[in-house]
């Protein structure tokens, strides 16, 4: 949280809605490690990390959702053994939980 903390706080006083996407598990190979973080503003700027490829587009649009619905969200993202690693656009293939949820503080 230290490493998005700063910007969160500029956020806040700014007064703009911030969500927060953490990754909660994870299983096999990941880019990320559970509890790493990425903020959202609700004007879509960013800090922190929660993968790569196309999970971190997919957590931001979450995010964004969230912010507007106020709702959390727990997402999992992963690849079967059929999938093709390379056609999905993942760094590596493991799967994560990643739960979002919008700042109340």
């Amino acid at each position: 949280m230290r490493d998005v903390l700063p910007d969160i706080e500029k956020w806040r006083s700014q007064g703009e809605q911030v969500a927060v996407a953490t990754v909660v598990s994870m299983a096999g190979s990941a880019p990320r490690r559970p509890g790493a973080k990425l903020a959202v503003s609700e004007k879509g700027e960013l800090a922190g990390s929660v993968s790569g490829g196309c999970v971190e587009p997919a957590v931001i649009q979450a995010a964004m959702e969230v912010l507007e619905d106020g709702k959390p969200q727990m997402l999992e993202f992963g690849i079967s053994e059929e999938d093709n690693i390379e056609k999905i656009g993942l760094a590596c293939g493991g799967t994560i939980h990643v739960f979002v949820e919008r700042l109340d503080w």
